[in-house]
């Protein structure tokens, strides 16, 4: 009942965060769209409010959890987790802009709705790849637990070789 508690409460956390970055997000697009155009303000808007979402959630949501790693590295493990929902998100948001005349002239609703379509994705891959007590020993390892097949809070057996340069009785 704890770890259900505690996690419901990561996920509002989350979905604060989120919420914000969402602020984040429609103020660089809609600052940058008459300068650089409407779908690349809407790139160059997503990896502004993701970082800002990675500080956010590095201090706030996930503050007890993750802290051993570099801070560089685990912003990038961040993005690179998290590509899936870029593409669920930014996707949701082309296809708007795309289909619909009323998203192209009001973007934000496009925003809100892409940021919908890609957080629960983000929430689950933060929590299983970015945020941990325990980093990944190897680029194996981290692909093992992204898809499921190794708990990434649990420390892994040592194979023979991984043992052998250890002094055994």
């Amino acid at each position: 009942m704890a770890a259900r508690k505690s996690s419901f409460l990561r996920l509002f956390k989350f979905a604060t965060v989120g919420s914000l970055g969402l602020l984040w997000d429609t103020c660089t697009v809609l600052s940058l769209r008459d300068i650089i155009g409407l779908n690349a303000a809407a790139l160059a808007a997503y990896f502004v409010a993701a970082s800002f979402n990675w500080t956010l959630n590095r201090v706030w949501t996930f503050r007890d959890v993750g802290r051993h790693d570099h801070p560089l590295l685990q912003w990038l493990r961040f993005l690179s987790a998290n590509s899936l929902a870029f593409f669920l998100n930014r996707g949701t948001v082309y296809l708007l802009f795309f289909f619909s005349p009323f998203c192209v002239n009001h973007p934000v609703v496009a925003l809100v709705v892409g940021a919908l379509a890609g957080m629960g994705a983000n929430f689950k891959l933060s929590e299983r790849l970015v945020f941990r007590e325990r980093p990944p020993q190897s680029v194996l390892e981290l692909g093992e637990i992204s898809v499921g097949m190794v708990d990434p809070e649990l420390p892994q057996p040592q194979t023979d070789e991984a043992s052998s340069g250890r002094d055994n009785p």
